[in-house]
């Protein structure tokens, strides 16, 4: 018969369990998120899918804030994470660290998720913008990637915490089977 796992043995079969290469040398970059709540997410999924660490740039709030942690369920203390104020500061931080530059945003130029590749060998700053206008535009020519989530409803955006859990899970499933 079918029965949960307790939550030591959810813990003690997470604890041994390694991740693969590609998301521990991912940050992922939170810029002008306006929701707290969404930030609280962010920290649970990056803690949840083994991610290196989160960036909250601009005016993205930053722990410690009790909404933030209220939704991320203390995960805001696990997760290394920086802030920058300005999207140049962030940057000017991914560029002298050797990071390619990943965005979620749909353009004329890009690749839908199911066809991308994350490449192996490189450090990956995946940058997710603002729930309602995106990216900012001045990111676009500075990004060496933009990948976006095929919809196929009336709507064509979705929450920012969602699309962060589709587009990190799909990093991770792609590296698991890649090896």
């Amino acid at each position: 018969m079918m029965r949960k796992r307790t939550s030591r043995e959810i813990f003690e079969s997470n604890a041994e369990r390694k991740g693969p290469e590609i998301p521990g040398r991912t940050a992922a970059v939170l810029h002008n998120i306006r929701s707290l709540h969404n930030v609280g997410s962010a920290f649970r999924t990056a803690d949840a899918l083994g991610i290196g660490s989160l960036i909250l740039s601009g005016y993205t709030p930053c722990p410690p804030r009790s909404e933030i942690s209220k939704t991320a369920l203390g995960a805001d203390e696990h997760v290394q994470w920086l802030h920058f104020p300005g999207l140049d500061d962030t940057l000017g931080y991914l560029s002298s660290n050797d990071y390619l530059l990943v965005g979620i945003e749909q353009t004329d130029q890009s690749s839908t998720l199911p066809e991308y590749i994350w490449p192996a060998g490189k450090k990956i700053a995946v940058f997710f913008g603002n729930e309602i206008t995106g990216l900012d535009d001045a990111l676009l020519p500075r990004l060496h990637h933009a990948i976006e989530i095929p919809q196929y409803g009336t709507k064509h955006s979705f929450n920012i915490s969602v699309s962060f859990g589709i587009v990190l899970y799909d990093m991770l499933t792609k590296s698991i089977k890649n090896g």
